[in-house]
């Protein structure tokens, strides 16, 4: 047995006993448990989980079907506002630049016309400025680009047309304006076919190319114009117009008529077989085959022929680009529609089926959860009526595992197969309980029935000794005796350890009160270092005889866990004092002292003994912590154990005021005069033991170990309760007045020293402690009144004696007990 071991202290004896360093399962069991999830959590987690994907996937597809139906109305509402008022634009520019080129050709020819057309003009191009600040984010690309440039070209229309009235400007000038307007409008029926859906797209193009054709045979037109008055075509007009019936003819032939609907394909059969369309192309074969060399050629006189098929063509083209618009904007249109309902559909259908997952998950998890909660409660169930079981066993009670766990029939699913084997792990547990507790009481039983014959013996062995320290005299001889007294005293001690972790209690019991330094004195003979413990008492405080030995107990331990791990020769001081609360003893040491958490944890100890099991403890050092936590809690007792300003341990004992007693009447001052042992003083002379108590009850048996006399230690022990003159070595002590019985005989003090050696004899009557005749030199009693008379001689400020006159000096720290 040890005696309360600290967890971890480095010093001489340690057993370094703390905390075992975590190894890999300790590891692996720790990550394990991180990853860990609640049964709510896990739950939840199949529940939000699909619910989420699902949600986000529904959202996503709404997102981009309700994105794309969003682009695609934006684009027919664009379409549907833009391309008609930039068709009226288109066609005015278109008449308004032959105009021009045939007033500049002829001025008093079509000045007229001329003016009517550029009212035309100005009220397309009022028409058309609006559209500029219309919104296009989600309208075709490059929509906005397109409007804006042709507002700003349009915007030169004044000047050019100032320019044209002025002369300043001739007909190169004035066609390359008009051609740059003309193709900015152009640009804008270029956007509007560049959309999202590819069949719209594909219509818009016709369209575009259809307006293509148009602005080829008005440029043509505008060409002819400048060369109608005087016959011929310069070279570069020539070959504009070679270019645009080429490029015309491209489209037509390559471009518009593959992709034209049946009945569009049949208007265009009647447009290009009419009377006015065949005049025209003649003409343009005509041109195509005239060669007038470098300087130009020379144009038929079918002047009137040319603008009567002109005008019958490009209004045969604006019906066929009318009717092809409208079936761009009806397919425009349904595809819109057929997006919105496909939108509506699938959102309606998508909330529908998250809510149907949701739903179904849920009653799912709901029911998952419900089971497991039904065997989470068994198991809590079991967790609760365990420890109920072990408590009523502790108590002695009978328990029957089939009434405390009845045998349960769950369903047959693999819930079923759980709880069945949670309910046979659960009749497992209980009969294992019940086992082991029988197990553990008959242990403690036994343990104790062990301890307590050993203690009888211990006792025996004690009586033999005092018998023999009363007959010898020889001082070798009781030195010997008192060091294997004391050695047997910390066997006692040791034993009662094993009754208290055996769940028993020690039997060492006080009739009276007794002064808190013969508890101390007492607890420090049961030291093995003893010589270095410092005892300093505050006062005369007294501790009450229901507490005087679970506190011996526990201070002994203390002690002797304060001088097992200082290195000697350092101090142990234990210092006592009254306090507001009761009694405060201090015992600080100077060794390597513990960590912060080994306090806390030993700190925690304290407050909370925990149920210790002999058998699982076996093996550890540290069961004086045990012990002293059992007692202290026994008693309330309030332990504490702080770092030291000396680099060691400082532990605090608290004794409750409740466990604090008044000094008895029948005892007097400790200046006096004697306390005899019936007046209730458990520790009547420096020659009987201290802390060797009678007990309570009982008979009296010559073999009890706790009816032994009381002795003192040799160097040990000092003096407990101040004496007073004591008779010469031969007389016997009178009776004591009150009880009638004799006390122990008394020595007279310095009576085995020679003459020469003896002090004079001190006035106060009460200098002389009472002690047993015959006792040898040098013995336990000389060293107490040494030690007394030299406290009192500080206590009263007396000055060391000189040389040469007898009077003792003071002890020192290695002297003092």
């Amino acid at each position: 047995m040890s005696g309360l071991n600290r967890a971890g202290r480095r010093g001489p004896g340690s057993a370094r006993a703390g905390r075992r360093p975590a190894g890999p399962t300790d590891r692996q069991s720790w990550t394990a448990g991180e990853r860990r999830l609640p049964l709510r959590t896990v739950l939840l987690v199949l529940l939000l989980v699909p619910s989420t994907a699902l949600v986000s996937l529904w959202g996503l597809a709404t997102y981009q079907l309700g994105d794309q139906y969003r682009k695609q109305a934006t684009q027919q509402d664009l379409t549907t506002t833009v391309a008609p008022v930039t068709a009226v634009l288109f066609n005015a520019l278109e008449a308004e630049r032959r105009l021009t080129a045939e007033t500049l050709a002829s001025p008093r020819a079509a000045r007229t016309a001329l003016a009517r057309q550029r009212t035309a003009t100005d009220r397309a191009v009022e028409g058309f400025r609006p559209l500029a600040s219309l919104d296009t984010g989600n309208g075709q690309s490059g929509l906005g680009d397109a409007l804006a440039r042709t507002v700003k070209v349009t915007g030169r229309l004044a000047q050019e047309r100032r320019a044209v009235d002025a002369g300043t400007t001739g007909q190169d000038g004035a066609f390359a304006y008009y051609t740059e307007a003309v193709g900015a409008s152009t640009d804008v029926f270029a956007a509007l076919s560049r959309g999202t859906n590819g069949e719209v797209n594909t219509l818009s193009q016709v369209l575009f190319d259809l307006n293509g054709v148009a602005d080829m045979i008005s440029r043509e037109d505008a060409v002819l114009a400048r060369g109608w008055a005087s016959g011929r075509l310069s070279a570069e007009d020539y070959d504009l117009v070679t270019d645009a019936v080429g490029a015309h003819g491209y489209l037509l032939d390559s471009r518009v008529v593959p992709n034209l609907t049946p009945a569009e394909r049949r208007m265009y059969t009647a447009m290009t077989t009419s009377k006015e369309w065949k005049t025209r192309v003649a003409l343009e074969e005509r041109l195509q085959a005239a060669d007038g060399g470098g300087d130009g050629v020379t144009l038929p006189r079918a002047k009137a022929e040319w603008r009567t098929a002109a005008d019958a063509s490009v209004t045969r083209l604006e019906q066929l680009i009318s009717v092809h618009s409208g079936v761009s904007d009806a397919a425009g249109l349904a595809e819109v529609g057929r997006l919105r309902l496909f939108l509506f559909s699938a959102a309606v259908l998508g909330l529908l089926a998250i809510a149907l997952v949701v739903l179904v998950t849920w009653r799912l998890t709901a029911t998952l959860r419900r089971r497991v909660t039904a065997l989470r409660d068994q198991a809590q169930d079991l967790g609760r009526r365990l420890p109920q079981v072990v408590t009523r066993l502790e108590q002695g009670e009978d328990v029957d595992v089939d009434a405390e766990v009845p045998v349960l029939t769950p369903a047959p699913d693999e819930f079923g197969e759980l709880s069945r084997a949670l309910n046979t792990a659960s009749r497992s547990a209980v009969r294992t309980a019940v086992r082991q507790a029988e197990q553990h009481r008959g242990f403690e039983r036994l343990l104790q029935r062990i301890a307590r014959r050993t203690q009888l013996l211990i006792g025996l062995q004690l009586k033999k000794l005092d018998e023999l320290e009363r007959r010898h005299e020889d001082p070798q001889v009781l030195e010997g005796l008192f060091d294997l007294d004391h050695l047997t005293a910390r066997l006692r001690r040791y034993e009662e350890n094993l009754v208290i972790l055996g769940g028993g209690q020690p039997r060492r019991r006080w009739r009276k009160p007794v002064p808190l330094l013969d508890v101390l004195r007492a607890a420090q003979g049961e030291v093995q270092d003893y010589r270095r413990i410092a005892i300093d008492v505050e006062g005369r405080p007294w501790i009450s005889e229901r507490a005087v030995g679970p506190l011996i107990h526990i201070l002994a331990e203390l002690m002797e866990n304060a001088t097992a791990f200082s290195k000697p020769p350092t101090p142990v001081e234990i210092k006592a004092a009254p306090v507001s609360r009761g009694i405060a003893v201090e015992i600080e040491d100077r060794g390597l002292g513990m960590e912060a958490g080994q306090y806390e944890a030993a700190n925690a100890l304290m407050q909370a003994p925990p149920q210790l099991d002999v058998m699982t403890r076996a093996d550890d050092v540290r069961l004086g912590l045990y012990v002293v936590a059992r007692l202290s809690a026994s008693l309330d007792l309030q332990v504490e154990l702080r770092p030291s300003a000396f680099g060691g341990t400082r532990v605090i004992v608290l004794v409750p005021q409740d466990l604090v007693a008044e000094r008895p009447r029948s005892v007097t001052d400790a200046d006096g005069g004697p306390s005899p042992d019936d007046t209730g003083a458990p520790f009547p002379s420096p020659r009987r033991r201290a802390g060797y108590p009678r007990p309570v009850d009982g008979p009296r048996r010559p073999d009890d170990p706790y009816e032994l006399p009381l002795r003192s230690r040799g160097r040990a022990m000092a003096d407990v309760s101040a004496a007073g003159p004591a008779p010469a070595a031969d007389e016997p002590a009178p009776a004591d007045p009150q009880t009638g019985s004799v006390p122990l005989p008394r020595r007279t003090r310095q009576a085995s020293l020679v003459a020469e050696l003896r002090a004079p004899a001190p006035e106060d009557p009460g200098a002389s402690p009472p002690a047993p005749p015959g006792a040898p030199a040098r013995s336990g009693a000389t060293i107490g009144a040494f030690q007394r008379q030299s406290r009192k001689n500080r206590a009263a400020g007396a000055r060391p004696s000189e040389p040469g006159t007898g009077a003792p000096e003071p002890l020192t720290t290695e002297d003092r007990g």
